[in-house]
């Protein structure tokens, strides 16, 4: 008993001593730190196009776009992040809202985004000198530290849904941002040093939405892919394949192949009606947003339903099978490039 009692305080002197410091005993958290498969914190979730669309509207009327102010969105977050603005442990989305004649003004940051309009016309993204007009459906691309600001020219209110790297550049403490010397860039107007993207969609037609293979650590030179382009591919897709429950189309990098971002992938799922797709699960996180239609989607034990302008998160690793009883098209938005590069991508199917 006396050398009970003896072990007993070496062992509460000994973790004494470790917290002291600042070290941890492995032999005691080495099961929370290498779980048998990925235990993301966020979860399931769903928000809604009208509860977000109001409170935008609000926000337009309300809250002024200004240098301090410098962008107006309303960002996803995640109940189980615990009050972090992220959708997503690795992904952060957001609804931006833009008024009939405003201008975002124009920055730079280290986290890539990307903008998936939902709803108005009139609006343009002016990145590194490049006009970049924006219409539903068109995906607009803001590589990594390239300058960029918002103009609204026409007489209605724009929304687009954004969705950025920050959490992941965030984690590897490498976010630099800095303000454009004026308040917006002259169109047009390229400071050489810096990438010029400039006349891309010109140059870049043919960088319709494809397959991936082959990622390379560069941004796509194509700042702008099209709705009338991906619609026409989710079409040709769905006639060649009558029998499928979705096809599915990933925006590509027209120079390399590789998806459109080196850390952010995106795509578009096209559902057929009244079929329920497989379920299927895969390391890393996403974000839905429903362009067309409605639908159900089964996350986990989640049951998901969302209509047109929804956005919804699927965790890393949470099986997730989809269904719309008219048809539907969902975007897509992923952290697979990251995975793929790190070797770290893996997915299976459900039964």
């Amino acid at each position: 008993m006396v050398s009970g009692a003896a072990g007993s305080k070496d062992f509460e002197s000994l973790y004494s001593d470790l917290r002291a410091a600042h070290l941890y005993p492995l032999w005691q958290i080495e099961r929370d730190l290498l779980t048998d498969h990925p235990m993301p914190r966020a979860i399931p979730w769903v928000w809604r196009a009208a509860e977000m669309y109001a409170l935008g509207e609000r926000a337009i009327r309300a809250v002024p776009v200004d240098r301090g102010g410098e962008r107006r969105v309303l960002s996803l977050g995640n109940p189980g992040l615990g009050g972090k603005p992220y959708a997503a442990g690795t992904l952060w989305g957001g609804l931006q809202c833009l008024g009939p004649g405003e201008t975002a003004p124009a920055h730079r940051h280290t986290p890539g985004a990307i903008r998936f309009v939902l709803a108005g016309t009139g609006v343009w993204t002016t990145v590194n000198g490049d006009r970049c007009d924006m219409n539903p459906g068109d995906l607009v691309l803001t590589p990594s530290w390239c300058w960029h600001d918002h103009t609204n020219s026409g007489d209605r209110n724009m929304f687009w849904f954004d969705g950025l790297d920050l959490p992941m550049v965030a984690a590897l403490d490498a976010i630099f941002y800095e303000q454009y010397p004026e308040y917006a860039q002259a169109v047009g107007e390229h400071n050489k040093s810096e990438r010029d993207f400039a006349g891309s969609p010109a140059r870049y037609r043919a960088g319709a939405p494809a397959s991936v293979s082959a990622p390379r650590p560069q941004p796509s030179p194509l700042l702008v892919y099209r709705r009338a382009d991906t619609d026409a591919e989710l079409g040709r897709l769905a006639r060649e394949r009558p029998e499928a429950a979705m096809v599915s189309v990933e925006f590509a990098n027209p120079a390399t192949g590789a998806s459109v971002l080196p850390t952010l992938s995106c795509a578009m799922h096209r559902l057929a009606p009244r079929q329920r797709t497989g379920a299927l699960r895969r390391s890393g996180n996403s974000i839905f947003v429903a362009f067309r239609g409605a639908g159900r989607s089964t996350v986990g034990d989640s049951k998901l339903d969302w209509a047109e302008g929804d956005m919804f998160v699927v965790p890393s690793w949470a099986p997730a099978a989809h269904t719309s009883e008219a048809g539907a098209d969902l975007f897509e938005l992923s952290d697979a490039p990251v995975l793929r590069a790190l070797g770290l991508y893996r997915e299976e199917t459900v039964p």
